[in-house]
């Protein structure tokens, strides 16, 4: 099994419920400037991602959710390796409306919203 991103929550920013009642979740890395915390799930990486990038299909779990990338914007992977950045849409398309973002399957934003806290971890993996 290939494992293109593993890592654990370190803060929920306070305006996260918010931008998940739109089906968008923001994940940056610790050390991100405090205007975009409050709007992120702040994470440490474990390790370092992969170089190549997820595909479509691949499984992105947040906590005990689980769910399937469907669109991969050209230049996400990019941004999650750089500076451990990147806009997850929970939308279902496969060709993500801007080229920084995953599109994902729909999920129960209720569940997900409860699956983000301290400590979680998040993996996306084939």
């Amino acid at each position: 099994m290939d494992v293109f991103l593993r890592s654990v929550i370190t803060r929920v920013g306070p305006e996260v419920p918010d931008l998940l009642a739109g089906g968008v979740l923001i994940l940056f890395a610790d050390g991100a400037p405090e205007e975009l915390a409050e709007v992120s799930v702040l994470h440490q990486i474990a390790g370092e991602p992969a170089i190549t990038g997820p595909q479509p299909g691949a499984e992105l779990c947040i906590g005990t959710l689980s769910t399937i990338l469907t669109g991969v914007g050209d230049h996400a992977w990019a941004k999650v390796r750089d500076i451990g950045h990147v806009v997850v849409n929970f939308n279902g398309l496969d060709v993500p409306e801007r080229p920084g973002e995953l599109c994902a399957s729909q999920i129960n934003l209720d569940e997900l919203g409860a699956a983000l806290t301290a400590g979680s971890e998040i993996v996306i993996r084939n």
